[in-house]
């Protein structure tokens, strides 16, 4: 019965009515069905304040189909008209098909009016609907902020070092790998030049992630770096997007600011076979952010920037499956950091701090020693079918049964935050920096330390100035050929 839904029935596949709108964020039935479920989980989320946005909607949703059985009625009307005045003129009755013909005139300009409110009607609705949450997940903490999110995991060693650390920029600007100072000339601040092994080191990290997660049986993928704005706008909300994206002046297009938006759009419009789910992808790309408001922007480094690389998972699946794949996402990061013998701990959201279009969603963190504190490098989440149903992605079964499908996403590696974290965790009381193991196959080197100046052999350098001096005498004596005498 659908009064006896649970919140956590919306997960596991069990109300999945396409609805007549596009680019919903929830299944209008749901809400139609049992809005107080909606508004259970809006409590949940500490947004009170939209508490009033469930009755209104439903208030011009019941507008809305009220108007729809209105226009179908018409047009089963004029319908029944256009044969009466068959009718009317195969028996030659003419006044009769005149005063039919002049009823139906004003049909179709009923109609037209009819449209025109579902037309604004679908507007509002779809307003609202863009604000209300989704359904947060059974694991989902009650918390009203990030403070009160929860460590649910913790792994790796910290480091304790005899001297006083330093912290990456420090490091790689003594080491003459990066230049902060010449970025921020020509880009501002939020860039960075990086060089030499450090570079290197960046490379390595890409290849040592794709190799990883093509041993996990994903498919690589590389995606265009600007899209459309309804497919960027897709992955999350219009807020979040303005306040990162970077148009393109004059064109219907902006740059990325993660895979996650291009792997999603992908199958806008899609309808999959459900023999083919769950499509496991990861993409690497060059990723670009505003960073509006964003705490540390203007900090000099490579902590938070403009641009970075990045390495997206992304999972397209069936409903019932999401929760499942949502545990094998946190196990390959886990696995990413554990294999760089990075010292980590995994939060969970709460439900205050979960952004509107998650399902559940956990950080992963490491260690930072001049800060003594962790520091956000990955972020996993369950979207549930919140994003497929703005793009109007479906699968099908084998008696052609349609739902909305699940998509989740993950971060396998930033280069620039794992950067930070090795050199920071790594560092020795020389100033150098030491590789984990697992790279050493792709960075051709084991550490990363200052080039050291040759020093000069006395004997050989004696030896070299002599040779010079008998060069230069040499040169000296040589006699002109002498003129002949007239």
């Amino acid at each position: 019965m659908a009064g006896c839904l649970k919140t956590e029935d919306f997960c596991a596949g069990n109300v999945y009515i396409s609805s007549r709108i596009e680019g919903i964020m929830l299944d209008i039935k749901l809400i139609r069905e049992n809005p107080e479920i909606i508004k259970a989980n809006i409590r949940k989320k500490g947004q009170d304040e939209k508490l009033h946005l469930v009755d209104k909607l439903l208030e011009l949703d019941e507008e809305w189909r009220k108007g729809k059985v209105h226009v179908d009625n018409l047009r089963h009307e004029r319908n029944k008209i256009s044969e009466q005045i068959n009718q009317a003129k195969k028996n030659k009755d003419e006044h009769k098909a005149h005063e039919l013909i002049k009823e139906a005139k004003d049909i179709p300009e009923k109609i037209r009016h009819v449209e025109e409110r579902a037309e604004k009607l679908d507007a509002e609705i779809k307003e609202i609907m863009m604000k209300l949450p989704n359904i947060i997940s059974k694991e989902t903490p009650r918390g009203k902020d990030g403070s009160e999110n929860v460590e649910i995991k913790k792994g790796g060693k910290i480091p304790k070092f005899k001297f006083t650390p330093k912290n990456h920029v420090e490091i790689t600007e003594a080491l003459g790998v990066a230049n902060f100072d010449a970025s921020a000339k020509v880009s501002g601040s939020g860039f960075y030049y990086i060089k030499k092994e450090l570079a290197v080191l960046n490379q390595a990290l890409i290849r040592f992630a794709i190799d990883f997660m093509r041993e996990k049986g994903y498919e690589y993928i590389e995606t265009p770096l600007m899209l459309n704005e309804a497919s960027i706008f897709a992955s999350m909300d219009k807020k979040a997007i303005e306040q990162s994206v970077y148009k393109i002046e004059g064109e219907d297009l902006a740059l990325i600011g993660t895979a996650e938006q291009s792997l999603l759009a992908m199958h806008a419009g899609n309808v999959i076979p459900e023999w083919e789910l769950p499509k496991k992808y990861f993409s690497y790309s060059m990723c670009f952010r505003k960073e509006v408001g964003a705490h540390g922007i203007n900090e000099k480094g490579l902590w938070r920037t403009h641009q970075f690389n990045k390495i997206e998972q992304f999972i397209f699946c069936k409903p019932e499956d999401s929760v499942k794949l949502y545990d094998e996402l946190l196990k390959n990061s886990v696995g990413i950091l554990e294999a760089l013998e990075l010292p980590y701990r995994v939060i969970e959201i709460c439900t205050g701090d979960l952004a509107d279009w998650k399902y559940r969603s956990a950080d992963l963190e490491v260690w930072r020693p001049t800060l003594n504190a962790y520091g956000e490098v990955m972020s996993l989440s369950n979207c549930t079918d919140y994003q497929a149903r703005k793009l109007d992605i479906k699968c099908i079964d084998k008696q052609g049964n349609r739902r909305v499908l699940h998509t989740l996403n993950d971060t396998a590696l930033a280069t620039s935050r794992i950067m930070v974290t090795l050199i920071e965790n790594n560092q020795q009381a020389d100033g150098s920096i030491t590789i984990p193991k697992a790279l050493w196959e792709y960075t051709g080197f084991k550490k990363i330390e200052k080039a050291k100046v040759a020093k000069k052999d006395k004997k050989n350098d004696k030896e070299s100035k002599k040779g010079m001096i008998k060069k230069s005498v040499k040169k000296k004596t040589i006699k002109k050929p002498s003129k002949k005498k007239k």
